[in-house]
């Protein structure tokens, strides 16, 4: 029988589309809903709420739920919430995440899922490290098949419903990964083990084959609710419907707009999809939003609106429009930081809470230059989600093998580095080293002479690269030093070879970023105090890293990217490097999908913002060491300019600053500028023509861009690649080969 008070209780505070998706009948056949839910928009209130209604109406029983999160979180606010809302015992609901819910389905139903009773789940650190097993049992050569390659070959795979003899094999390294997939497979299965992927994939596997357990789940699960359904995955959302195929009624909450997980493999079409095969016309939007004011909704959605695959909505609001969005050109990197670091000083002494201040960013390695600011002006910080600049692990390597060349004896220096990346040194041949050592009386680096057999062979050639290293970058300015020692000891290639390596490699270019700007600051005047530049160099490094961060529970500026932000908000923003090829990514620029989720990206940012939202670009910033010429990103020029207030100081010799300031369209004047130039070019150069770069080599000018002294150009120099070069900075000259 309904509980009314209950049920009308449920409701009470809800706005009219959010009423309307709680309280949808309960029919047969079933009522399926799609819920589109803007930013902000009370989305996982209303998922709650639902299952709220469904118990206290007596319309479901808790047994007869299944609700689907993607992070433990997640489950545990839903659960207690419906402890709060409901009287129903909520221990009978099944609400997890999907990895959750599956082991907690392949648990009850070992046997038929063919695992022992006692299986464990291999965490991603234990999967690499049964890869490793693998490999080197199988005589694989781990430099030809990196290890964690392997290992996201392996989980990609299994995520699309794929074991190892489904895989498409096209060739002889495809065959080799896939044999490899295969004999980890039959490891994990005499061990009784299994990995995050494959508890989706038994699971589903289970369901496909299992008719009678299948029909009982069918059966039991009258009401399937998912909510982030926009990031859910094929293999995910397949497994979904295998439980609905009984008549149960599926309710899916997501934004197709805030899909921002396609490296993890959130595929975005299952939103159509979902409407196509069981919404129907029965898509509720939640437009209504609680979280921001008015001009930074209207930014969200001038900006989204330029994505063409989007099932569409447009945010609104209750509340005042509030601060128009503030946008900042800044001349350098440094100049920017220092932009955000002033405002939030004045936001501080405005009364705003340190803690409700976020700095956003693309990539982790643009942290660098915030926390150096933030501390040198007395601001609390924290890295939310990450790990400080100087704490990164590519970092503290590439410092390593910088302070052995620097200080051979630097025993510390020469254990982090000595098999990173692998050289076939074992635990075994340290221990002998580190005793030889200990009775000599000498450092690491001086005992190595005394080994012999295999272990002197590995370890020799180790002290060897030092030697080299040391001797090739004595001419060198120190970024070219740091350059020389990140490729030519290893590390750059390692990252190369990793699927999530990319991000490191920039972090290490920012290292060398960090160097440049050293070398131009008045600490670089003490290097000979210090026996050298790399040295005084080493110990600005070690001072940078020391204990900057706020302690737990003190309060402090939030410094994250974007990807982190996803779910949080803050009273103020800063969406910090507005520049094509960061914000958009280069990595992501290459078709139209890559573009369109970087435009998603940009919305979840700015959509995190209550009050204030700040965007900042650079006409200038660090790569490589080298200063590189920066174009305002795209998205900056797809914004509504009547919610935008400009605080932007052109430099004279910005030849679109004035578009800049009249509008947003820098690449009006960057277009017909590129028309006007492309035939002749600063130095006689013109399109087309053969050059040659002191460091690159010879190429071809196969783009160009900008007019007169911020001139740039677009050069193809084969082997070493492609590469955008200021003609202002770079020493191109003419070539006839």
């Amino acid at each position: 029988m309904m509980d009314e008070a209950l049920s009308v209780m449920t409701l009470a505070d809800l706005n009219e589309p959010q009423r309307h998706a709680v309280a949808l009948p309960v029919t047969q056949p079933p009522t399926h809903a799609l819920i589109l839910a803007g930013a902000g928009s009370g989305k996982t209130r209303v998922l709650t709420t639902r299952i709220a209604w469904l118990l206290a109406s007596g319309q479901a029983r808790a047994s007869e739920i299944l609700a689907v999160t993607f992070t433990n979180k997640a489950a545990r606010e839903m659960t207690a919430r419906l402890s709060v809302q409901t009287a129903a015992h909520v221990r009978s609901l099944w609400v997890g995440t999907f990895h959750g819910l599956c082991h907690r389905l392949l648990r009850l139903h070992y046997r038929e899922a063919n695992l022992p009773r006692t299986f464990q789940i291999l965490d991603m650190a234990d999967q690499l490290a049964a890869i490793k097993r693998r490999v080197k049992e199988m005589g694989v050569d781990d430099e030809k098949y990196p290890p964690r390659e392997l290992q996201h070959f392996i989980n990609a795979h299994k995520e699309k419903g794929l074991r190892a003899d489904g895989v498409d094999v096209h060739d002889a390294i495809s065959r080799k990964k896939a044999e490899i997939y295969g004999e980890y497979e039959a490891q994990c299965q005499r061990e009784g083990v299994a990995d995050f992927a494959e508890l989706l994939l038994r699971a589903h596997e289970l369901l496909s084959r299992d008719a009678p357990l299948r029909i009982h789940y069918q059966q039991r699960f009258r009401h399937i609710l998912v909510d982030e359904f926009q990031d859910a995955n094929r293999l995910q959302y397949d497994w979904l419907k295998l439980l609905a195929g009984g008549g149960a009624a599926m309710f899916a909450v997501g934004d197709d707009d805030q899909s921002i997980y396609a490296f993890r493999g959130a595929e975005v079409g299952n939103m159509r999809d979902f409407e196509r095969e069981f919404a129907g016309d029965r898509v509720i939007r939640l437009e209504q939003n609680y979280r921001s004011h008015g001009h930074i909704l209207a930014a969200a959605n001038g900006l989204i609106r330029h994505n063409r695959d989007r099932l569409g909505k447009a945010l609104w609001t209750e509340a005042r429009e509030g601060e128009l969005v503030w946008a900042y050109e800044a001349e350098n990197d440094q100049e920017e930081a220092g932009f955000v670091v002033d405002e939030a000083r004045a936001l501080l002494e405005e009364g705003v809470r340190c803690g409700q201040i976020a700095v956003l960013y693309r990539s982790n390695a643009q942290s660098r230059v915030l926390e150096h600011e933030l501390f040198a002006r007395g601001v609390a910080y924290r890295v939310y989600g990450g790990l400080r600049f100087f704490e990164r692990q590519e970092i503290k390597h590439a410092l390593a093998y910088l302070r052995l060349i620097a200080n051979p004896d630097d025993d510390t220096a020469f254990l982090r580095v000595v098999n990173f990346p692998a050289r076939g040194i074992g635990a075994r041949s340290l221990e002998n080293l580190q005793a030889s050592a200990r009775q000599l009386d000498v450092s690491l680096y001086a005992a190595a002479a005394s080994l012999s057999g295999k272990a002197a062979v590995a370890v020799g050639g180790f002290v060897r690269l030092i030697e080299t290293l040391r001797a090739a970058i004595g001419a060198l300015s120190l970024p070219e030093q740091i350059e020389h020692v990140i490729e030519c000891s290893g590390l750059a290639g390692q990252y190369r070879n990793e699927k999530e390596g990319s991000e490191r490699l920039e972090n290490l270019d920012e290292l060398i970023n960090a160097a440049a700007v050293f070398a131009d600051s008045a600490e670089a005047s003490d290097a000979d105090e210090a026996g050298g530049m790399l040295p005084a160099f080493l110990t600005h490094a070690a001072l940078e890293s020391g204990e900057r961060q706020a302690g737990e529970g003190e309060e402090a500026v939030q410094l994250m990217t974007v990807h982190a932000a996803k779910g949080l908000e803050f009273d103020v923003v800063f969406i910090t490097g507005l520049e094509q090829g960061l914000f958009p990514h280069d990595n992501a620029m290459q078709d139209a999908r890559g573009l369109e989720e970087e435009r998603r990206l940009m919305y979840v940012a700015i959509t995190r913002a209550r009050q204030r939202l700040y965007l900042s670009s650079t006409q200038t910033r660090m790569l490589h060491g080298r200063i590189r010429y920066a174009t305002p990103s795209q998205f900056l020029a797809e914004l509504p300019p009547e919610c935008l207030k400009l605080l932007s100081r052109p430099s004279a010799a910005r030849a679109d600053a004035v578009f800049w300031r009249e509008g947003f369209a820098p690449f009006k004047r960057a277009d017909a500028c590129e028309r006007e130039t492309a035939a002749v070019l600063p130095g006689g150069l013109r399109l087309g023509m053969n050059v040659r770069h002191a460091k690159f080599g010879f190429g071809v000018i196969i783009g160009t861009e900008g007019c007169g002294g911020d001139a740039r150009v677009e050069v193809n120099f084969g082997g070493a690649g492609i590469k955008w070069l200021a003609l202002a900075y770079a020493k191109l000259e003419p070539a006839t080969t």
